[in-house]
């Protein structure tokens, strides 16, 4: 017996809520394929459609689908051996066929050849290709952001969500107590799937009960991040905003400082800039003292403090973010560098030699530190062990 979010998943285009706009972009890309891209990405938080716009529109436009997860196209290998087989095989029934990539963000990157092998793939391919993911921003899939399209799906809004589930509960003949309705639909923060899964488990204890339902942890990409403190009027509760950013402040400092001034000028850019310096006022602190109470000031001047320069006020309309690829590349260098001097420092400690000399003959070190006995004797942490051994 199906679970209630597979039995509700809309199987047509017009039963979809809340993703308008990338439905159109979606049906444009595989009416007119191949256009300038072959491939589209499908980006947004889980639960709210991606997979689901896919298959309704094949239905939609009499097309064959063929799926396949990124989990079983981890490296080049698995690529060549269960999606080349696909693209080169002619549809069965139907007269056209596209193919699914669903949670590319689960494909290796460039050390396993998965990416570089799905961007070749894509370029030979006769089939529009569409992946899924939930972060297309990461590093590793730089090389297929390149190759295709990105249309961004929107998170669906409480009112959408609550209409979807008094739907169900209608055709279930169930009933629940319409406060916990409301919490299911805020509490969500967008997802669909799960305020569904929630709705379903709540059912069986009847209308009387008022549930108390927890808020479910939304992860935000640094572009959604953007967009909330340079163009929404500014308010507290931003602070925690980079909380939810999978990514390290010092790298978000340099998405902040090389996005103001798409959005700010004048005064208020001005203003911004003096934020970021008293951001990097504080950061210098905490490394040289150590003062790690400091983080929380660090945090409001990025968020609060950028988002509050531009006055009381929101701004409107659309502003092309872009990764500071340059910027980024010398912070990821000295990141790099700085697992190796401290990896350097360990070792020159413990066989009592000097750290410049250390590092004057790491050619012959690195090969000592790959055996886990000498990492463990050094006390190596996680991250300098993975340098170590991708050295």
């Amino acid at each position: 017996m199906k679970n209630w979010a597979e039995k509700y998943r809309p199987k047509k285009i017009n039963e979809i809520v809340g993703q308008k706009e990338a439905i159109e972009k979606v049906k444009n890309f595989l009416l007119n394929f191949p256009g300038k891209k072959k491939a589209i990405i499908l980006n947004g938080l889980s639960g709210i459609g991606k997979t689901t716009i896919v298959h309704a529109m094949s239905n939609e436009i009499n097309s064959e689908i063929f799926e396949l997860n990124a989990s079983d196209l981890r490296n080049k290998s698995s690529m060549n051996l269960r999606l080349k087989p696909v693209l080169e095989q002619q549809p069965l029934f139907e007269k056209n066929k596209i193919i699914l990539v669903d949670e590319v963000d689960g494909i290796s990157g460039t050390d396993r050849g998965g990416v570089s092998e799905l961007v070749s793939l894509i370029e030979s391919s006769k089939y529009p290709i569409i992946c899924t993911s939930n972060d297309t921003w990461t590093q590793k899939l730089s090389p297929l952001r390149k190759k295709c399209e990105i249309i961004e799906l929107k998170e669906i809004s409480p009112s959408e969500i609550k209409g979807v589930l008094k739907m169900i509960l209608e055709n279930e003949k169930k009933e629940i107590n319409p406060e916990t309705l409301n919490q299911i639909s805020i509490k969500s923060n967008g997802d669909l799937r799960s305020a569904i899964n929630e709705l379903e488990t709540i059912s069986e204890l009847g209308k009387k009960e008022i549930i108390e339902i927890y808020e479910k942890p939304k992860k935000m990409d640094i572009f959604h991040a953007m967009k909330h403190i340079f163009q929404d009027q500014a308010e507290v509760e931003m602070t925690s905003t980079f909380d939810r950013v999978d990514m390290p402040i010092d790298e978000i400092l340099l998405w902040i400082e090389e996005n103001l001034p798409k959005v700010y000028s004048g005064v208020e850019l001005f203003k911004a800039y003096e934020q970021l310096a008293k951001v990097d006022l504080f950061k210098g602190r905490i490394y040289r003292q150590q003062y790690w109470r400091f983080l929380v000031y660090e945090n409001f001047f990025l968020s609060f403090g950028i988002s509050e320069s531009k006055g009381k006020k929101d701004k409107k309309g659309f502003y092309k973010y872009k990764k500071p690829e340059r910027i980024l590349k010398i912070w990821l260098n000295n990141q790099k560098h700085a697992k190796k001097n401290s990896i350097a420092e360990k070792f020159a400690k413990k066989t009592h030699v000097g750290k410049r000399k250390a590092l004057s003959q790491w050619n012959e070190i690195k090969y000592i530190l790959k055996n886990p006995k000498i990492q463990k004797q050094l006390k190596m942490d996680e991250e300098e062990i993975n340098y170590i051994m991708k050295y």
